[in-house]
C-alpha cells in the first residue's frame, strides 16, 4: 500500500484519532512512515512544530514505532490529520495581511 493510499484510508476514518492498535497501522511499512515523518516536518514547520530527531525506531508486533518519545506511527498520522484539516479549512481570513 502506498503512503498516499494509506493516508487516504486514514483520512476516510473521519475525525476520530487512530488508535495505536488499529489494524490499519499494520499496513504501514517503515519507508512509508519515514515519508509521513517528512510530511509532518514540512507541514509542522509553519507552526513552529519541530521534531529534528523524529525517525522510525523499530517494528514491534507488526507496527512501526517512531522515535519522538517512542510514539507509535498512529501519533504521526493523527498529527498529520490535524495539520491537513487546518490546511483544508483555511480561509482567506486565516492568511497574514499584506500590509
Amino acid at each position: 500500500m502506498s503512503a498516499s493510499a494509506s493516508a487516504s484510508a486514514a483520512d476516510d476514518r473521519g475525525s476520530r484519532p487512530i488508535e495505536p492498535d488499529d489494524p490499519l497501522m499494520r499496513t504501514y511499512a517503515e519507508i512509508e512512515v519515514t515519508y509521513l515523518l517528512a510530511e509532518l516536518a514540512e507541514r509542522g514547520r509553519r507552526f513552529g512544530l519541530l521534531w529534528p530527531s523524529a525517525a522510525t525506531d523499530s517494528v514491534v508486533d507488526g507496527r512501526v514505532l517512531v522515535r519522538f518519545g517512542n510514539a507509535p506511527a498512529s501519533t504521526v498520522l493523527n498529527l498529520l490529520s490535524l495539520l491537513r484539516s487546518h490546511d483544508h479549512d483555511k480561509t482567506e481570513d486565516d492568511t497574514a495581511c499584506d500590509s
